[in-house]
């Protein structure tokens, strides 16, 4: 049961990768770079599900969820974020994301969870206001200093 998953899970992803691919290639100038390079990351990615599904020996049934409890506070956690991108901004939101979901999920270690997070949205800022110059939706907390965010 385990193999035949998650090779037809690793085959869709693969699918739906290609035409991601394949669809942003018609996207004018450099525009279609990024979808393109999202979606060849995500075939490659159910490539490897795949494959590794095929090699594997073991076919044996597991759960689909080890703790639905966690399933459930993840995707609340994840609703609210969406909810709070546009009003607080995306960095703000994502950093609160950042901070809340190890907690919320058990994780303990505070100042590693903080150090990843500003870690992970200095990456962010880099790739999305620098590198890609992409507009994110505005910061809140920067109409209190006056700032256009």
């Amino acid at each position: 049961m385990e193999k035949r998953q998650d090779i037809v899970l690793g085959l869709l992803f693969a699918g739906l990768g290609i035409a991601a691919a394949v669809m942003a290639t018609d996207y004018t100038g450099a525009s279609g770079t990024y979808p393109k390079v999202l979606g060849l990351i995500l075939a490659l990615l159910g490539g490897a599900v795949t494959v590794r599904a095929v090699r594997s020996g073991r076919n044996e049934a597991r759960e689909l969820i080890d703790v639905p409890a966690q399933m459930i506070t993840a995707a609340v956690i994840a609703t609210i974020y969406v909810a709070l991108v546009v009003p607080i901004g995306f960095y703000t939101a994502s950093l609160l994301l950042m901070l809340a979901l190890p907690v919320a999920l058990g994780f303990r270690q505070l100042l590693y969870a903080l150090t990843v997070a500003l870690v992970f949205m200095a990456l962010i800022y880099l790739v999305f206001s620098v590198l890609l110059e992409k507009p994110l939706p505005r910061e809140a907390f920067l109409s209190f200093f006056g700032s256009g965010g």
